[in-house]
């Protein structure tokens, strides 16, 4: 069935209305959709790489409104948000994941917004730990902007070649991205105000 979805997913990507599509996949990806929004995006962005950063701004802005949907289930649906997590497999790591929320909420957001990690796991999750909402609202905007964003960059420099590189050494440059992340906050810190 995920197989039939991704494939239909992919078929939206060709049709005329394409970029509404593009939106629609991407709200509902943060909050309940099970396939992100690069399987339209990619072959989107390789048709018309001229449009590559409106797709990509397309896809940002929607991915933080489903962000916002997803905070909202979590938040005022709690009982709703607990069954979409055990649907994914991950209530039982609700304890873990509250402890890792509190100590470490916005490193949450930001690291897993850029990785293929389902988000609606994160926006659903900071809305039942209560997260900080316009904390939560600039980091969904920041992850999921460099995450499409890149994705746009990529493939409108260098085409279908640089995707199935980037696709097969995905780890790699998560990490990659993560070290530049983290060194980049650690240097703010460390000037003086």
């Amino acid at each position: 069935m995920l197989r039939k979805l991704y494939d239909w997913v992919f078929e939206q990507a060709r049709k005329p209305y394409a970029e509404k599509a593009l939106a629609v996949v991407s709200f509902a990806e943060s909050s309940f959709f099970p396939i992100p929004p690069d399987v339209m995006l990619a072959p989107m962005v390789l048709s018309q790489p001229d449009r590559a950063y409106r797709y990509a701004a397309v896809c940002t802005a929607a991915s933080v409104l489903g962000g916002l949907l997803g905070y909202a289930i979590g938040f005022f649906l709690e009982p709703v948000g607990m069954w979409l997590l055990a649907v994914m497999g991950k209530a039982d790591t609700f304890e873990a994941s509250k402890a890792l929320f509190q100590q470490h909420g916005a490193w949450v957001i930001l690291i897993k917004g850029l990785t293929p990690i389902p988000f609606k796991l994160i926006t659903i999750a900071a809305g039942i730990f209560s997260f900080s909402l316009p904390l939560f609202i600039a980091l969904c905007v920041i992850t999921r902007g460099a995450r499409f964003f890149l994705v746009a960059f990529v493939l409108k420099t260098w085409g279908p070649a640089m995707l199935e590189m980037v696709e097969k050494r995905l780890a790699l440059f998560t990490v990659i991205g993560i070290a530049v992340l983290v060194a980049a906050f650690a240097a703010v810190k460390l000037i003086p105000h």
